[in-house]
Formats: structure tokens, sequence, C-alpha cells
């Protein structure tokens, strides 16, 4: 699907659900979302029936969508953290830690990225597995090549997915010589290439915007991180990084700045930090180094799967969000082993309960299914400076949208041993508060039938296409 496909008004009616703060879901159980041909909510109706929502805001020539049964509309997730070229390792980490899983996985994959074929093979593939699983934005970090990274802001654009896209920084030792900038000069005008390219395809950034990418201070030397930190200035782009993420890591920083007070302070002193930085893991933070992020107003990415499966840490996240940090959730694929924000949602909640076991916090670390909703969908929007436009259904914000429809036992669904319906049973007696918990803690991709980004639809399946032919949702 374009990004500049047309579309036409539409009322989608049905239940709807969506954050409205940290600790509270709006469930709409019988209501009317209306669209019009820019992608933008309209209106939004509760307690409604179609023919009095078209008398009210005089929308009789708009289409209809009625949703039935258990059925509803939840916003685009946002995947504030992910690696698109490392995509087929997912689920290769074996007992690997941070740095020796980067040389032993990650740094070779990447070099495969020179082959523009290779690469259009995985950013196809990435970019449509994550829209199947309901993400509508992600921060993406590609590689050093800049034909490669300018390939994948394509097929972003031309599928309709907002996206980061990010030319990574490396010219440190820590790098395979055959996998590093040649030079900091280098390093810059071919992040210079990428900013140009990508903003003459979307001039005004509606679906894809360049991210300044220095991968993590280890692998930039001083004046690299100083010349990037002066490139993203003068652009006025966003920067991401990583932060925090392994213990041997920040001894590594150490050794490799022995001047800075800490990881935080490396990236502060070379102008690093600012409202546009997206910061990863920051799992061991100091108060001190907090103090610091939260002063320069920058954001942090929580990647939970990522976090367990290299035996990185357990980040405090309920600490964090106390302190008023902004922050979202990351895949970190392949560090992480799904693209998936749902995911990544119920480990969150999982890890802030191992910590609630371990630490002297006790049931104060703990994050409630709604807390980790909101970081999916509008925590990430703030973090990816999208706060105005998506995140939530309400007025003037873009359509961004996944239909999630959880089928139904009763109705005869998940009874063959077929399951087409996916993995969450609903019996009837659930209150759409338990199907939402339900999807939560069960769902996956089968459950998300339809994506929309800014009214256009991006995604569908046979279930959607079906359910359309039947009447099930239907105009």
């Amino acid at each position: 699907m374009s990004a500049s496909a047309s579309i036409s008004k539409t009322i989608y009616l049905g239940p709807f659900v969506h954050s409205i703060s940290l600790t509270k879901l709006d469930i709409c159980e019988t209501g009317a979302v209306g669209v019009d041909e820019n992608g933008i909510i309209a209106f939004v109706e509760k307690e409604l029936d179609l023919e009095a929502v078209q008398e009210k805001h005089s929308w009789q020539d708009a289409t209809p969508i009625h949703l039935s049964g258990n059925a509803f509309l939840f916003p685009g997730f946002i995947d504030t953290h992910t690696h698109a070229p490392q995509h087929p390792n997912n689920g290769l980490f074996g007992k690997t830690t941070l740095l020796n899983w980067l040389k032993t996985y990650t740094f070779p994959m990447e070099l495969s990225f020179k082959d523009l074929k290779h690469a259009e093979t995985v950013y196809r593939n990435f970019v449509s597995r994550t829209l199947s699983h309901g993400t509508t934005t992600a921060a993406y970090y590609a590689t050093i090549h800049v034909p490669a990274t300018n390939l994948l802001a394509d097929i972003c654009l031309a599928r309709g997915q907002r996206a980061l896209i990010g030319r990574v920084c490396m010219n440190s030792d820590l790098s395979p010589e055959d996998y590093r900038d040649a030079s900091v000069s280098q390093s810059v005008a071919d992040s210079k290439a990428s900013i140009d390219y990508i903003r003459s395809i979307d001039p005004k950034g509606s679906i894809v915007r360049p991210v300044v990418t220095p991968r993590f201070a280890p692998s930039c030397t001083t004046e690299c991180l100083t010349e990037i930190g002066k490139l993203a200035k003068d652009e006025d782009a966003f920067i991401q990084t990583h932060i925090s993420e392994n213990k041997n890591e920040i001894e590594l920083v150490k050794e490799l700045f022995p001047s800075s007070k800490s990881y935080t302070d490396v990236y502060d002193t070379h102008n690093l930090l600012t409202p546009k930085t997206i910061l990863a893991h920051a799992i061991h933070l100091s108060i001190e180094e907090r103090k610091t992020i939260l002063a320069r107003g920058s954001s942090l990415s929580h990647c939970p799967c990522s976090n367990t499966a290299i035996t990185s840490g357990c980040a405090p996240i309920r600490e964090l969000l106390d302190e008023g940090h902004t922050i979202g959730l990351g895949t970190d694929v392949s560090g992480g082993f799904h693209p998936s924000i749902l995911e990544n949602v119920r480990h969150a909640i999982w890890t802030s309960r191992h910590l609630a076991l371990q630490s002297s916090l006790g049931d104060k670390a703990k994050l409630s299914t709604e807390e980790a909703l909101y970081l999916a969908t509008r925590g990430g929007a703030a973090v990816v400076g999208l706060s105005e436009k998506v995140g939530g259904f309400d007025v003037g914000k873009e359509f961004d949208a996944q239909l999630i429809d959880l089928g139904s036992v009763e109705a005869g669904g998940n009874n063959d041993g077929h399951f087409e319906a996916g993995p969450v049973d609903i019996f009837g007696q659930e209150s759409w508060l338990e199907k939402v918990e339900k999807w939560v803690y069960a769902g996956d991709d089968r459950n998300t039938t339809a994506v929309w980004v800014s009214g256009r639809l991006v995604h569908k399946t046979r279930r959607y296409v079906g359910a359309q032919a039947n009447g099930v949702v239907t105009s």
C-alpha cells in the first residue's frame, strides 16, 4: 500500500480501546470513530448508532465499517528501538552476552547488507512482519551502508509504515576492519547522505524521517561522537543510541572514555543528549545519570525481551516513570527474540514482577497491564516525537490503528483444532476488560487482522477479507 494512496471518509462502529493516561484504559464497547479523507480522526462518539452519528456530523456520504463479535480497535504499536538488518538472526543468541554476541552474530550479518538484493529481501520481510504485529511506527537501526539504508526508507514509505531510519555510525577498533566507517569524515558524510535522501523522498517527514545513529559509545571514537553531535544539531535530527545495557559494556566505556564521569556523561559531553535523543536499555543507570537524562529531556526505550535474552538485566521502569522519564517499548531485534511489541508488553510486566520479587521495592516495582499498554502506544509516541499525531483515538490525531479480533469459542471458533482465530479463547462470560487482558497475555499476530496508518489500510489478513465478505466487518 503506497503512502500516497487515497482514502475516503470512514466511520468505524464498534468497540475501541486506548490509553487515556498512564494508569487508565478507555474501553468503549459501542463507539464510533470518524476518519476523514486525510486520515485524521474527525470525531469520537459513544453510545450512538450509525444514523445518529451520520446525522450529527453530516457524514451520510462516509463509508461505515461495522465491528462485531469480539473485535475491537486498538492504537498501532510504536517500536522505539529495533535493528532491521538483524531480523534473520531472531532467536540466535546462544549463551552469549552483549559484546560476544555482537562479534558472533550481529556484525557478520550486518556486513552482508552491502549486497542490496539481500538487503531488500530482509527489509521487505521485516517491514511486513512488523506491520503484521500491529507496529505502525518503528525506530530502525540500519547498517553503515548508505544504499541499503536508503532502501529501507523506500520500503517503509511504499508500505506506509512510519519510521525513523538511521545509518549506523561506527569507526572504532571495536568493530571489524571490514565493517566500520573508514574515517570520521566518511561517517559524517555518509550519514548526511542518508539524511538528505530520506528527506528528499518524504520532505514533510509524514512517514519516514532520518535519525542520526551512533551505534553506542564503544563503537565510536570521541572525535566521531563530537562530529555526529554537530551533524544532529545542524540537521535538527533525532538521535538514537544505546546506553547502560550490560555491565561489561559499562566497564568498557570506562576504559575507553577515562575522562568521563559515566556512560551518560560520555554522551552529554559530546552534545548527544537532547530532547530528540532516544536511549535504548538504560538498565544500570546511577541516580546522577538519571537526573542528567531527565534534565536534557532525552527519552528511554525499554527492551525487556532483549534485556533478558542476552542476560543484560532488569530495567527499573516503575522507578524511572515515577521520576518523570519519557519511556516507550522496543523489540531490539535481534537481541530481542521477537518482532512483536505485544510480546514486549507482557515481558515488561514480567520483568517488573521479577524486580518486585528480588528488590527492596517490592510491589512498588510492578507495572500494570494498563501501564505497559501506555508505554506501547502513547509512551512510544512521545519517545519518537509523535505524541501530537498518534498514540490514541483523540480527535485531531491521525488514525494509526489495528483491528484485534479474538474470535469466539461459543460461536464455533477454536473448537476443531485449527485455531484460526489465534491463541485467545473467549467463552462469552468475559467482560471487555477481561478480553483485553486475555489478548495482552496470550494474543499474537493472528489476532491482528488489519492495520491502518493515517487512515490507510497497510496490512490485512485473509480473516479480515473473509469477514468483510461474510458481513462480520462490512460496509
